[in-house]
């Protein structure tokens, strides 16, 4: 009898613990800009899920990326370290992965939320785009893959989605085709004229063999052209359930819909025990895709199409949780992964990219507009409905809050650079934990800012800023991004600095005239940088060239005999998640 009460106190406290820990909906969109959401001033945008959101929980207004681009950014939100810790910032003009069969991504010794919550005995998905690697050494180690990541199931797009993925869009690669095949074609073209004209003169001795090497040469540029153009959709632009390919080319009809479908039953299949979700959107990045329902019903075009129908799925997964009684039971965030794209236009020249508000610059750069992002949190009864905080958080806090409201600990082998937002969610603490965070441009460090514990004075100061063009342009509108190095960057000795509580456009940088503590400033933010970097350690390059290049080996097909790469398991399985 002893034990068998002994049994019975232990399972009611296990049931009684499960129940006050919370459950987890992490939305993440995709390049969605701070000026975007009504909650945030836009008011053209529809947007009145994500605004429900901010009016029944609290608006972040100075909430930053870890990185202004998807892959690190992603990375830093997993695991609550800055990206460089992990490997996942690229030291080359390519800060992302853009091919599904790259060796590179989050490397299995990094420890996620989902990891960490897996353990205590929540159920994790993940739904839509991943982006932070699949392979490591054959197409099934799966080492990268988010159900090696602490993911029970996941149902989306394991890379990105690039215009290359909507036949009729455009590319990506402009600028390497122009490198790789025209440029090259050119010269042959050139060559072979010249070849030709010293030939019919007579200054010259040309054997035929030559014009039949460059020739060959300029063929076989050209097929490999036409394969890349071919190919490229089906081998990257797919859909996966858990290990599985379950729609290669990805399909946009009613994607949304879909993606949205697979949360809402996740939901209704774990409303009895614990659970995370990570609904991570491809909106708004650029292919911008739309249902029927949404298509030319926005006053912001194809993007804003896109971004309404976005907010559309947040809405369907707020009425799960009410229908299923668990909003009061439930941490709701919703934020973005970077700042909208500025330079993105069509082949046609419309506006694909967002607003980021009054802020300057954009996505692949740390001016505020590129890292300042939305952020809302809602948990009814803990979370005080309708407040604002202004302080500086990071979405690298969101690790530390969901461990500890699990009841996770976290790691002790690692710096964990995030920190825990409940104490100023809940009111118990005015001021931000964070006093410094580290700016960075892919594996450089750009920018440092201080928010000083005595003062409301937030000091950014940046090594180096890019360079806009054409000038007087918002971005790198002739490279389509803004790179971190080299000639696209201009160094600053001493740096940039601006007080962002008085200067948030970043339009007036100080002087030793206009701020008299101008060089102790500076001096403090020398000395936290150097303290930072003294904890970095050398890890593997996640984002090397070896690393992100594609390699046949690794490449996912479903019709595994030939390249065709064609299959449509979706409508088939009808299967939904676990």
């Amino acid at each position: 009898m002893r034990t068998l009460l002994l049994v019975i106190l232990f399972l009611c406290g296990a049931r009684s613990r499960a129940k006050s820990r919370p459950n987890f909906v992490l939305f993440m969109a995709d390049d969605l800009g701070i000026g975007d959401p009504g909650c945030y001033g836009n008011k053209t945008l529809r947007t009145p899920n994500i605004d429900r959101l901010a009016s029944e929980g609290v608006k972040l207004t100075q909430h930053l990326a870890a990185s202004p681009l998807c892959t690190p950014s992603r990375a830093a939100f997993l695991t609550g370290r800055y990206p460089i810790r992990s490997g996942m910032a690229s030291q080359s003009q390519v800060g992302v992965f853009l091919f599904s069969a790259s060796s590179g991504g989050l490397p299995r010794s990094e420890i996620t939320f989902a990891k960490l919550l897996k353990t205590e005995g929540y159920s994790t998905a993940l739904i839509g785009k991943w982006h932070l690697g699949t392979s490591c050494h054959n197409r099934t180690d799966f080492c990268h893959h988010p159900l090696s990541h602490g993911f029970d199931y996941f149902h989306g797009l394991p890379v990105t989605n690039l215009r290359d993925c909507k036949p009729g869009d455009g590319t990506v690669f402009t600028a390497a085709f122009q490198l790789l095949v025209f440029s090259p074609l050119q010269v042959i073209g050139i060559t072979l004229l010249t070849l030709a004209v010293l030939k019919y003169l007579g200054l010259l001795r040309v054997p035929p063999a030559a014009f039949f090497c460059l020739l060959f040469l300029a063929a076989l540029i050209l097929v490999l052209l036409l394969a890349f153009l071919h190919y490229f959709r089906p081998l990257n632009c797919f859909l996966m359930r858990d290990h599985d390919i379950s729609q290669q080319p990805m399909s946009y009809d009613n994607l949304t819909q879909r993606l949205t479908a697979d949360a809402a039953q996740f939901l209704q299949r774990n409303a009895e025990t614990p659970f995370l979700l990570v609904l991570s959107y491809l909106q708004v990045h650029t292919a911008l895709f739309s249902s029927e329902d949404f298509a030319g019903k926005s006053k912001h075009g194809a993007y804003g199409d896109a971004a309404e129908e976005m907010d559309w799925s947040v809405g369907q997964i707020l009425d799960v949780l009410d229908e299923l009684k668990l909003a009061n039971n439930t941490l709701v965030y919703f934020s973005s992964d970077q700042g909208a794209h500025v330079e993105e236009m069509s082949i046609r020249g419309e506006v694909h990219g967002g607003s980021n508000g009054i802020y300057k610059g954009g996505k692949a750069n740390n001016w505020e507009g590129g890292i300042r992002v939305p952020g809302v949190l809602r948990w009814p009864g803990v979370i005080q409905a309708g407040l604002e905080i202004d302080e500086p958080t990071s979405n690298m806090d969101i690790f530390p809050t969901v461990a500890k409201l699990a009841g996770a600990p976290l790691p002790e082998d690692r710096i964990i650079d995030g920190r825990d937002l409940m104490p100023l969610l809940r009111g118990e603490s005015q001021h931000s934990d964070h006093e410094f965070l580290f700016h960075y441009c892919n594996f450089y460090l750009n920018a440092v800012r201080w928010h000083p514990r005595n003062s409301t004075s937030i000091w950014k100061a940046f090594f180096f800023t890019p360079n806009f063009s054409p000038e007087g342009a918002n971005g790198c509108f002739s490279t389509h991004v803004c790179f971190c190095h080299g000639r696209h960057v201009t160094y600053h000795d001493p740096p940039l600095l601006f007080d962002l509580s008085k200067d948030p456009r970043e339009r007036n940088p100080l002087t030793p005239t206009s701020e008299p503590q101008f060089r102790e400033i500076l001096g403090a933010m020398q000395q936290a940088a150097d303290r930072h970097t003294e904890t970095l350690r050398d890890v593997p390059n996640q984002l090397s060239l070896g690393n992100i290049i594609w390699k046949p080996w690794l490449q996912m097909c479903c019709s595994s005999p030939s390249l065709s790469c064609q299959c449509d398991r979706e409508k088939q399985d009808g299967t939904g998640s676990r």
